[in-house]
């Protein structure tokens, strides 16, 4: 299990399971009487509502964590198009910036005992300019959670995640298994490797339980 505390939730791929591990310990952790506050700070693919840009990746966080908290303290960018982050900024001539989400965290932070923010597809998704999604926990001081999903080509994604995270100066807290398709051939064997060889804790294991579940 992930521990109380502030984390930046990221994984080897898009569609790997990232707002499902969220959601399940922000869950976990309200159920024990520990308020964790969601955050999504960049979505891509939302729905245009009468308030405005809506993302269903942070609406499960919100709802997950039973707090009232204004959307736009949870994901400050919200894009409609399910596009990469920088070419959805730069259509909607927006420049995503790390002060405002600095602004949100600490907002957040002051209104639970601990913040999950959860990042946009992998590490090094880009931003605009020279901010790529490995910034934002820079910016805000906060240690990483890696989420692998558990499935063809994943010793290569997640080693070289867990390696460029180091490199960026970022502490890796642990990492969670999410194995995804039972059908996926030596899985437990390939779980057992990255647990020999990424230089941070299994922190979860999660059995199938979303099949190409969410980001």
């Amino acid at each position: 299990m992930i521990p109380i505390g502030n984390y930046f939730i990221t994984g080897t791929d898009t569609g790997i399971g990232k707002t499902y591990v969220a959601c399940r310990w922000i869950e976990q952790q309200r159920a024990q009487g520990v308020q964790i506050a969601p955050m999504k700070p960049i979505s891509a693919g939302c729905e245009k509502t009468s308030e405005g840009f809506r993302n269903d990746d942070a609406e499960q966080l919100i709802a997950a964590s039973g707090l009232q908290l204004p959307y736009e303290r949870v994901n400050r960018y919200a894009f409609e198009p399910a596009i990469a982050p920088h070419i959805a900024a730069a259509e909607a001539g927006v420049s995503i910036e790390e002060a405002p989400l600095v602004e949100d965290f600490e907002w957040l932070g002051q209104r639970a005992q601990g913040v999950c923010v959860e990042g946009a597809g992998g590490w090094r998704v880009p931003l605009g300019g020279s901010l790529q999604t490995s910034d934002i926990p820079k910016a805000l001081g906060i240690d990483v959670v890696l989420v692998v999903g558990i499935r063809l080509g994943c010793l290569n994604h997640a080693l070289l995640t867990a390696e460029a995270i180091e490199a960026d100066g970022c502490r890796l807290a642990g990492w969670v298994a999410n194995f995804l398709d039972p059908a996926t051939e030596r899985g437990e064997e390939n779980c057992d490797f990255l647990h020999q060889c990424i230089p941070a804790p299994l922190l979860w294991s999660l059995r199938y339980e979303k099949i190409y579940g969410s980001d």
